[in-house]
């Protein structure tokens, strides 16, 4: 089943380059986030696997890379974004420590973050914003089945003065120019969201 979030991806990526320089607020990278992520989407995940995501911050990606990357979007497509993310230097890494039974896409492991932005909200606060390639499997790789052409994951978490934050993820996502409608749209494969919960800043 696959869902659009036109009204998001327009939102998140518009975020994502018009960001502001960082702040002082949140400790200089590297730092680590911890969050408690609950799935919401319609996709069947073994018991147990709901838990903790660790978010580690080694850097921030560069006005003129993000301003790159979205020309790459408008001019030539979703695959040329996706090569040309690969290629970035990491910022960070995502890992799920707790995850359970089989884990065909190395969650425990994690995987490499290749976007990563910071920017102020009104209220003194932070919002950080992810975009990377997403983990496949072996099998993914070689068979190519649908899933296949979603492969970006898109985070955004909102920090705020004090006190513990929360966002939201989406986890196999294409994203394209819709010519029609003048705006970058996210499509989603399933439906739903992951939700991120009492996020913290860990130094």
């Amino acid at each position: 089943m696959r869902v659009r979030f036109g009204l998001f991806a327009a939102a998140a990526l518009v975020t994502l380059v018009g960001l502001a320089p960082i702040r002082a607020d949140l400790p200089p990278a590297p730092f680590k986030l911890r969050a408690f992520a609950v799935n919401m989407t319609n996709v069947n995940v073994p018991r147990g696997n709901a838990g903790v995501l660790e978010i580690r911050i080694t850097g921030w990606s560069s006005a003129e890379t993000r301003k790159r990357l979205i020309q790459l979007v408008l001019d030539k497509g979703q695959d040329a974004l996706l090569s040309a993310l690969q290629k970035e230097p990491v910022k960070g890494r995502l890992s799920m420590p707790n995850w359970q039974g089989p884990d065909p896409q190395n969650y425990r492991l994690g995987w490499d973050i290749r976007y990563a932005a910071q920017s102020k909200l009104p209220d003194g606060g932070d919002r950080i914003v992810i975009l990377t390639d997403r983990q496949m499997s072996m099998w993914e790789v070689r068979e190519r089945p649908r899933t296949y052409d979603y492969p970006f994951v898109l985070m955004e978490i909102r920090l705020p003065k004090e006190g513990k934050g929360e966002g939201r993820a989406f986890g196999a996502t294409q994203i394209k120019f819709d010519k029609k409608q003048n705006q970058m749209v996210l499509e989603q494969y399933s439906a739903g969201e992951i939700r991120l919960n009492e996020v913290e800043v860990i130094k």
